[in-house]
């Protein structure tokens, strides 16, 4: 064993566990029951997860303002619920009714309660909160998806994301951290040649055993390395797992040649959770234990496996503030096949819907549209946006406005967006009813006309 392994051992069997029990969380002891029950047949997972949405629902109706008022106006009782498929008797939870409710949501005898809210790559900005329950096999679950691929936390990674926000707020103990962990975390919207330069050598000294990040903001390093005729496939990296935007096949196709891996696609967010991850055989497991994944269709009604439709996820340990029949709008296709894995967790055929561009500043800067879709989402008099880039000196902003929008408030837009984009950039803000689709039916809400 090198020193290496042995210190990924010592992460992963020790101070990774140690820092979750510190922060209350019982992290380590949900991933040893879902290394356990992957391998149910799904039968025994089928009852495991009615046992648990009846659990939940019961709670809702007792102790969530919100669904006491629910339950009673659609006369819906928990205690009648006998299947899965009783589900779609309750009604949906959208991102309106969250905002509008968000204090009712939570429960009456909830712990401790963290806030957060969405990146708002659907254009609306949700605030939410979370227990420590839920945190606790939310990381669990992404923990289980990690080993699939023969890596553990503790093994050298390199990570392209993070909101301005976030990037901020790595202080001294989270670097501490990061360093225990061998964890480097690269700021996806900070994409200038320069720094490109500074990410492949980061990359290529560190020689990380896997990468982490959004598949464009990957792909845009694969592609600047081979400008800059720099080898990234001769590193040792063993797997690149993407989420937060849809995988196309030419991104994995790309990501593979330039990094010399297998890409694993996941599947969540925060308001939804940790929904799904590909294994190695390719299947894009759900995962069972924690999601219910329901595909409906444009008018309501569940479909069955291999039929398109939105994406519904009921998250069964959020009792503290529930998730119940949260509409997502994603759109995917469920997967009725068995997995060559042998893993009894159901599948997603597809996951569809979901893209976020790029943005060009005015210096020629590349960065990830969710730096500009950051200075909107938390606005509390805009309810949904869409930003389009017409050139690097022409960007316009259309809102659908919960309240009047204040000239303070427009003043603040302008400024964030000259702080990421250029001061010589022009910001025009319109008014609007709604956010319409592109001709294809699918909804973008960062758009640019502007080639990298």
């Amino acid at each position: 064993m090198t020193r290496a392994d042995l210190w990924t051992r010592v992460v992963s069997g020790v101070i990774f566990p140690l820092h979750e029990r510190l922060k209350g969380h019982a992290t380590g002891a949900r991933l040893r029951a879902l290394e356990e029950s992957q391998w149910w047949a799904r039968d025994r997972l089928d009852a495991h997860r009615l046992a648990r949405l009846r659990a939940l629902l019961a709670e809702a109706g007792r102790n969530v303002p919100y669904y006491r008022r629910v339950f009673a106006e659609s006369a819906f009782d928990p205690l009648q619920v006998r299947d899965l498929a009783d589900l779609a008797r309750v009604p949906y939870l959208t991102k309106a009714l969250i905002r509008a409710n968000v204090d009712a949501l939570k429960s009456q005898v909830a712990g401790d309660l963290r806030r957060y809210n969405t990146g708002g790559s659907t254009g609306e900005p949700l605030v939410f909160f979370m227990g420590r329950d839920r945190i606790s096999h939310d990381v669990a679950a992404k923990w289980r998806a990690t080993r699939w691929w023969g890596v553990d936390i503790g093994d050298r990674e390199i990570v392209v994301w993070g909101s301005p926000i976030e990037l901020s707020a790595q202080d001294r103990l989270r670097q501490v951290r990061d360093r225990l962990l061998r964890s480097r975390l690269l700021p996806a919207f900070e994409m200038s040649p320069g720094n490109l330069d500074g990410f492949v050598a980061e990359i290529r000294r560190m020689r990380p055993r896997m990468v982490f990040g959004y598949p464009s903001a990957l792909v845009h390093i694969a592609d600047h390395a081979q400008r800059r005729n720099q080898r990234l496939d001769d590193l040792g990296i063993q797997v690149a797992f993407v989420t937060s935007e849809r995988l196309y096949d030419h991104q994995r196709e790309r990501i593979a040649a330039a990094f010399g891996c297998r890409v694993a696609n996941g599947y969540g967010g925060r308001d939804a959770g940790f929904i799904a991850h590909e294994c190695r055989e390719g299947g894009m497991h759900i995962s069972a234990e924690d999601i219910v994944v329901e595909v409906v269709g444009t008018n309501g009604d569940v479909q069955p496996a291999g039929r398109s439709g939105e994406i519904v996820v009921t998250h069964l340990a959020t009792r503290d503030f529930p998730f119940i029949r949260y509409r997502t709008g994603d759109v995917g296709i469920l997967d009725d096949r068995p997995c060559p894995c042998g893993r009894g967790l159901p599948m997603l055929r597809e996951i569809q819907g979901r893209s976020t561009d790029f943005v060009v500043a005015e210096d020629g800067t590349v960065m990830h549209g969710l730096a500009l879709i950051y200075i909107l989402r938390d606005l509390p008099e805009i309810a949904a946006f869409k930003i389009i880039q017409e050139t690097r000196r022409s960007v316009r902003v259309q809102v659908v406005c919960a309240a009047p929008l204040a000239g303070a408030t427009e003043a603040l837009i302008r400024t964030g967006f000259a702080a990421r984009l250029g001061k010589g950039v022009n910001v025009a803000i319109d008014r609007v009813e709604a956010i319409l689709p592109e001709r294809s039916g699918k909804f973008r809400y960062v758009v640019s006309q502007v080639v990298p």
